[in-house]
């Protein structure tokens, strides 16, 4: 169960209160309880998605971009795998869906200026989700991928094109001439 801190912190981080960012309490909440908190880089979290949740992911369990244990799959689906480093631990989290599919088609009934009725909808979203079961808002299974590896440094090399740094893992020799990603794509 998340204190009062923690959920205020989490709001206070993402900006607002909304369903995605309770979904994201409930998944940090389950993290912190199998995984632990990362200080540096022993717990990685790979998200497939970028709605709210995310944001609770990252602060409720110190994973970040920054340090490479933050890792996104760009899918467009509501699953979180965790991994522990020092004992190779991991699972995957994904939404099983409907729990608030009801009050989603009730809001999508609704007018578009009436923001007080979507905004009893979505408090009503939330409350569900925060009091649901953990086993009937997500499916836990083994992760579907390997453990990422640990962050690296890699030099940078400057793009023939455009001129400007780029990490060497993200530079692509085309005719002879480094190129950076976007530099590459206009050549496409």
């Amino acid at each position: 169960m998340l204190t009062q801190k923690q959920f205020d912190g989490v709001v206070a981080f993402h900006g607002h209160l909304c369903p995605g960012l309770a979904f994201g309490m409930r998944v940090g909440e389950w993290a912190i309880e199998q995984f632990g908190c990362a200080e540096d880089e022993e717990v990685v979290a790979v998200v497939e998605t970028d709605m709210c949740s995310v944001d609770a992911i990252q602060f409720l369990l110190g994973c970040t971009f920054g340090k490479g244990n933050f890792i996104f799959l760009d899918y467009g689906k509501n699953a979180y795998s965790f991994f522990r480093r020092n004992d190779g631990k991991n699972a995957r989290l994904m939404t099983r869906g409907g729990l608030v599919t009801d009050l989603r088609e009730e809001q999508n009934k609704l007018a578009p200026d009436d923001t007080e009725a979507r905004h009893q909808i979505q408090h009503k979203m939330i409350d569900r989700i925060m009091d649901a079961k953990f086993e009937d808002i997500f499916t836990i299974t083994p992760a579907q991928i390997a453990m990422p590896e640990t962050a690296r440094i890699h030099n940078s090399i400057r793009c023939g094109n455009c001129g400007e740094q780029v990490m060497a893992t993200r530079i692509e020799e085309i005719n002879g001439n480094r190129l950076c990603i976007p530099c590459r794509k206009k050549l496409l």
